[in-house]
């Protein structure tokens, strides 16, 4: 069987969804670092493998797969238990909703590259980059919180973990070290703290990947 490996920031939202990913199925990986803060990303070694020069990439099956999302609907379709998505079509479609809407609304408007590009392009000071960061940030979670309420249980779908706790539990990593205050949003909090109870998360935190 061919290795599995995954190019890998330890504080990429987008590689922790997927470290969470491969954790939840069990799926043995190496990680290979590529500096973003260094720039890493731009070389053109690492572009001729992935030509949008992001992370996460992961080599898996003689694939080299890109996107997070997509990464995470492979390992669910090729990979067993624990389904990242409910099989019924309305409840899929929830939990798809609740993921996108972190995915696809907030975590791009607060990606390095974006925020490198107000401070440095744009000059704008480090406090109102900031305030861009967290006006987002309140805006995504005030729909989601909502969203989530009618059936959040321990998790935000119901008792297990799903795509959206995945996408989830990296955005609340990212809003607490920019001082989103994430008290008003009890569903969020509480999902939060159950899903990094939980050895796949947990394991998949930041802090404990290697940094350089």
């Amino acid at each position: 069987m061919r290795d599995v490996i995954l190019h890998d920031y330890f504080r990429s939202s987008a590689a922790y969804r997927v470290r969470i990913g491969l954790n939840l199925k069990g799926v043995a990986y190496e990680s290979c670092k590529v500096d973003l803060a260094a720039g890493a990303q731009k070389d053109e070694t690492y572009k001729a493998l992935n030509p949008q020069g992001f992370v996460p990439m992961l080599e898996i099956d003689g694939h080299r797969l890109t996107q997070s999302l997509a990464i995470l609907d492979y390992l669910d379709a090729t990979r067993g238990d624990p389904p990242f998505v409910p099989d019924d079509p309305a409840d899929r479609s929830h939990v798809l909703a609740m993921a996108t809407i972190i995915a696809c609304d907030i975590h791009p408007l607060n990606n390095l590259r974006i925020l490198k590009y107000l401070k440095g392009k744009l000059e704008l000071s480090e406090d109102t980059k900031d305030e861009w960061y967290r006006h987002w940030v309140r805006e995504g979670f005030d729909a989601l919180e909502k969203l989530a309420a009618p059936r959040a249980g321990t998790f935000l779908f119901g008792d297990a973990p799903t795509l959206a706790d995945i996408c989830l539990v990296p955005q609340l990593y990212n809003a607490r070290r920019f001082s989103v205050p994430i008290h008003d949003y009890p569903h969020l909090r509480r999902a939060g703290e159950t899903a990094c109870a939980h050895p796949a998360f947990a394991a998949a935190h930041p802090d404990l990947q290697e940094q350089h």
